[in-house]
């Protein structure tokens, strides 16, 4: 889940937790235009799962149906691959950097370091970065087209949340018709000459816990009532905290990752009965 594409019945219902309000869907889709004004009361996401969570419960289905705005994962979530590693497989150095990557997404080492680290191993340069995007079009996963579509259709905004490099989510937001302003990325820095400088520290996701303050961020600038996030990783799952996402899917449809699954409200291996709950919020 760190870079672009290459290739639940939860806890009871909680005792004191309020329903949220339904709010009427907000048309218009990711392109912006007028924000209506909506007051929503004790829009309270569940508490962390304590039993199965492979089906949604009616708190966690009322909640993606609320929600005005669905942030997402890019690798191995809206893609099929870690396009990290892709990369560093291109670059031939495959083996070390998907052991880095396997260890960062499983809690084992905090994001920035891996990245750094994975970095200086591979060194792109921004000549290499091209090749291998000219030879690699975006692998999107089953789904993720059908379920943007009905998300848009039903006034939900959609963003895309990565650990990634925007060079190589471009090309997956333009293929999913995602704003380039939606993309809450980490930007790859080159030299005059094209070698590698490093990456853009101010970016949200060149740090541990950026994620959650990309969602944030997000919900706070944009006015949304209620965000839903979408992930396979353990920084997709920090993205639900106070004041950022209010309810969290775990998607395992590519890699399963046991704190994802234990701690997701809702987790998923295809996106079939996400896009049922999501149709049902007219």
């Amino acid at each position: 889940m760190f870079a672009a594409c290459a290739p639940v019945a939860v806890s009871p219902t909680l005792a004191g937790a309020h329903r949220a309000r339904r709010i009427a869907p907000r048309h218009g889709g990711d392109g912006g235009g007028a924000r209506r004004n909506r007051t929503v009361v004790n829009v309270v996401a569940p508490n962390m799962p304590t039993t199965s969570n492979r089906d949604p419960s009616a708190e966690v289905i009322e909640l993606i149906q609320n929600a005005d705005a669905v942030a997402f994962d890019v690798d191995s979530t809206v893609c099929i691959d870690e396009g990290i590693d892709e990369l560093a497989a291109f670059l031939g150095k495959g083996d070390e950097v998907a052991a880095m990557t396997n260890k960062a997404m499983s809690g084992g080492i905090s994001f920035r370091d891996a990245l750094e680290m994975r970095l200086q191993v591979m060194q792109p340069t921004r000549q290499t970065v091209e090749q291998y995007l000219a030879l690699s079009p975006p692998k999107i996963s089953p789904g993720i087209q059908k379920l943007f579509t009905a998300l848009r259709a039903n006034g939900k905004t959609v963003y895309l949340v990565s650990g990634g490099f925007r060079q190589m989510i471009n090309p997956v937001a333009v293929a999913l018709g995602v704003p380039e302003a939606n993309i809450f990325a980490n930007t790859l820095l080159f030299s005059e000459d094209g070698s590698y400088r490093g990456f853009d520290p101010e970016e949200f996701t060149s740090k541990a816990g950026g994620k959650a303050e990309a969602v944030k961020h997000v919900k706070s600038t944009f006015g949304h009532v209620a965000m839903a996030m979408v992930g396979d990783g353990a920084t997709d799952l920090e993205s639900r905290a106070p004041g950022g996402a209010d309810v969290f899917v775990g998607y395992g449809g590519v890699q399963v990752r046991k704190a994802v699954e234990d701690g997701a409200d809702w987790f998923v291996t295809d996106f079939d009965k996400f896009i049922e709950v999501v149709e049902g919020s007219n």
